[in-house]
């Protein structure tokens, strides 16, 4: 039976587990002792007067299974666009079509706001990415 996915805008609620999938992201990358982020920024950082970053979470029986992180950037080009700081998918739950649902709702909302540009960075040996 194919797993039904669910994409919504992330809430404060959801700070906790963005965290966790940032610390999976990290292990996945050999940098486990790099992230010296907290909740606490995070949900400052996101939710505060000024937010930095907006993130999407995937859904699959109502479980947080990936996450993408992104903000606004400028281009001298092409002015205003989106970029993808991180793209996370649980490890159990990759081959299940939520990365691709991520990315897809991101250039929706690119194309929607009317942005030139969205940008997105990988490692070099990352070849699934």
């Amino acid at each position: 039976m194919e797993k039904s996915i669910k994409i919504r805008k992330g809430t404060e609620q959801d700070v906790v587990a963005l965290f966790q999938m940032i610390k999976e992201l990290a292990e996945f990358e050999k940098e486990p002792d790099a992230v010296i982020i907290t909740p606490e920024i995070l949900k400052n950082d996101g939710f505060g007067e000024r937010p930095l970053f907006e993130f999407l979470v995937a859904e699959v029986d109502q479980e947080i299974m990936g996450i993408a992180l992104y903000y606004y950037a400028y281009s001298t080009w092409k002015g205003k666009f989106l970029y993808l700081e991180d793209l996370v998918v649980k490890n159990e739950a990759r081959q299940l079509g939520i990365g691709s649902a991520l990315l897809l709702t991101l250039k929706e909302k690119t194309e929607r706001e009317g942005l030139k540009r969205m940008g997105w960075q990988v490692l070099d040996w990352n070849e699934s990415a």
